[in-house]
């Protein structure tokens, strides 16, 4: 991935090696920016794009192991490449564990980084896309009724249109409809693809899912 759709943000208390980096970047089609310590990269304004951290280890201020504990405590997915002249396993081994994409020792081999760069933007290009899919469905899920909800989740549960409309008190030819509904609006193609959604969505928030149903409820 090297396109305007992407960013890699490279935070390196050396100049030296900034530039190396936006330089090796760059040549390959890279959009690059560039930031002395972290307290300077979190001051800037930064596009909302697919992205990839190059994070030194040890840096003025807060260090590259501290911002990836921060990051990962505010929820911030952003992929890391860690870069080091001081390195140890014990070190790489803590980086890893929490998450890091790579980390790599200097003088770095430029496939080395770039290989972990692109690893990257894949990784967060993913997350995002999961992440827009996640968005409609919940779209979807919400422009259904409360009764069209508890049908889904019958639906999913295997339940049958009879069993349904005896659970809920209501005619099968009104369960009938509130099914077609339901398939029309969250668009699924087939039962399984709407158990698949429900899945989705069960993942995405449990409090989404439907209490079970009380026999005998009042019709509506």
């Amino acid at each position: 991935m090297s396109d305007v759709e992407s960013r890699v943000f490279v935070v390196d208390d050396e100049e030296p090696v900034r530039e190396s980096l936006r330089s090796l970047l760059a040549s390959v089609g890279h959009a690059v920016e560039t930031y002395r310590s972290v307290q300077d990269f979190l001051e800037a304004e930064r596009p909302d794009v697919t992205g990839c951290l190059v994070l030194d280890v040890r840096l003025p201020g807060i260090s590259g192991l501290e911002f990836q504990r921060d990051m990962a405590r505010a929820g911030v997915c952003l992929p890391v490449v860690f870069i080091t002249g001081h390195g140890d396993i014990p070190m790489s081994v803590m980086a890893m564990k929490a998450g890091a994409v790579e980390f790599l020792t200097k003088p770095l081999r430029p496939q080395d980084l770039l290989d972990a760069v692109h690893r990257g933007l894949a990784l967060d290009a993913d997350r995002r896309a999961e992440m827009r899919a996640r968005a409609e469905l919940t779209s979807r899920y919400a422009a259904l009724t409360p009764r069209e909800r508890q049908i889904m989740a019958l639906v999913v549960a295997g339940r049958l249109n009879k069993q349904i409309a005896g659970d809920l008190a209501l005619s099968e030819i009104t369960v009938k409809v509130h099914r077609a509904q339901v398939m029309r609006k969250m668009q699924a193609a087939s039962l399984p693809d709407l158990v698949r959604m429900a899945d989705r969505l069960a993942a995405a928030d449990p409090a989404e899912a439907e209490p079970p149903v009380q026999r005998g409820a009042t019709k509506v």
